[in-house]
């Protein structure tokens, strides 16, 4: 369906991608700098981004992996979970941050969201909790920090480990404590969309060198430490299998992109704030939509917009809307779907709709729209006209089409 056949020609003439990475000569002139060297896989410059990336966090240890998914199957694989343990996170996130409690062996144990920030519930956490409970996973969903002094106290108060899934949320801080310093191990994303990218790859934090020397070790395979130098000059060629561990080593390549975009970090938060404010300032004017929460206790991330929007109050459907979107070349996504309606645990657990309502009726609202640092003064104002006038429109469609 081309809503704009409807009013007028489209927003844009070219297509707005929903996301493009912010990559420049930088990290090219790296990448090329590492292929040169010979070294493409782990070494100096993965060593490098660990040391700087700990730094920028202020945190003891960083250990570079090639995914956050590596990231947090290390984490609670360090912490001792495994079969007959539960794991307590939130429905409301990608499935990496559940599917790797199963692989352990372990139960995955849902608490629904707040309605409003969209973060795991503190109090729906406590009515989870049971004698097998070993650890929570809370999820800074769109880069707002979750609820960190009332799940640390819940953590603590139940002899439990905190291992925050922080995929979105590299530059926010809880009460002026950087997030990767709270919980127990904190666990990074820098695939292609976040905003520090590599292109895939991820970064574990933690002030427990036995901790991180655990997860160094399994992270390649369960060799013994410092694997990664037995082929530069000095290096011993004699190794130790020290425990049936995993391939997860973060590359040269990969950290070589890392390595500046952590140093641009900072500076493209501050492009991702003003759109984030921007469309807030504009989207909160409308009486259908539910604009993200901002903490003014704690600093944002700004990883994704979550816009929320009643369609039942527009006649129209969700699918209808975004593809109402691409018409006018503006691309948007969802997230997430919530793992409770997926196939496998919906199927496993017995899951319905309802069993995580607030999830659920949430999911149904949001729709996720471009915000990324290269985006210019008109990508912005084009998105937002173009939400604007499919608003103006599917609330007024028997009127415009009686026209």
């Amino acid at each position: 369906m081309n809503i704009a056949m409807h009013d007028g020609e489209p927003v844009r003439d070219d297509f707005l991608s929903y996301n493009t990475p912010a990559v420049d000569n930088e990290e090219i002139e790296e990448v090329i700098d590492t292929i040169r060297s010979g070294w493409l896989t782990t070494g100096p410059k993965t060593k490098k981004f660990e040391e700087e990336f700990a730094s920028y966090i202020g945190v003891r240890n960083a250990v570079a992996v090639n995914s956050c998914t590596a990231a947090l199957h290390l984490a609670l694989e360090a912490v001792g979970v495994g079969p007959g343990d539960e794991v307590i996170t939130s429905p409301y996130t990608f499935c990496s941050t559940a599917n790797v409690v199963e692989e352990l062996g372990a139960k995955v144990v849902f608490a629904d969201i707040d309605p409003i920030t969209m973060n795991i519930d503190p109090e729906k956490i406590i009515q989870k909790i049971t004698p097998d409970t070993k650890a929570i996973i809370p999820v800074h969903f769109a880069g707002l920090p979750c609820d960190m002094s009332n799940i640390m106290k819940i953590a603590r108060d139940n002899a439990l480990f905190v291992i925050e899934d922080a995929a979105h949320a590299t530059e926010a801080n809880y009460n002026h404590a950087k997030i990767g310093t709270i919980g127990d191990i904190t666990c990074f994303s820098f695939y292609a969309t976040k905003n520090l990218c590599c292109g895939e790859g991820g970064m574990i934090t933690t002030q427990s060198d036995e901790l991180a020397e655990r997860m160094r070790i399994m992270s390649l395979h369960g060799i013994s430490k410092d694997a990664w130098k037995r082929y530069e000059k000095g290096g011993s060629w004699y190794y130790e299998v020290v425990d049936c561990g995993y391939k997860y080593n973060q590359t040269d390549i990969l950290s070589s992109l890392g390595l500046h975009q952590l140093r641009k970090l900072e500076e493209n938060h501050k492009k991702r704030e003003r759109i984030f404010l921007k469309y807030n300032d504009i989207f909160s004017k409308n009486e259908v939509c539910q604009v993200p929460y901002i903490d003014e206790n704690s600093k944002h991330a700004y990883h994704l917009y979550p816009l929320r929007i009643d369609f039942s109050k527009l006649q129209v459907s969700r699918k209808e809307f975004i593809d109402a979107l691409n018409a006018e070349n503006i691309g948007a996504s969802v997230h997430f779907i919530p793992l409770h309606i997926q196939p496998y645990y919906k199927s496993k657990y017995s899951f319905s709709e309802d069993s995580f309502p607030v999830a659920f009726q949430e999911y149904c609202k949001e729709v996720s729209l471009p915000l990324y640092p290269t985006m210019t003064d008109k990508d912005i104002n084009d998105v937002c006209i173009a939400v604007e006038k499919l608003l103006k429109y599917f609330n007024n469609k028997d009127a415009v089409i009686k026209k």
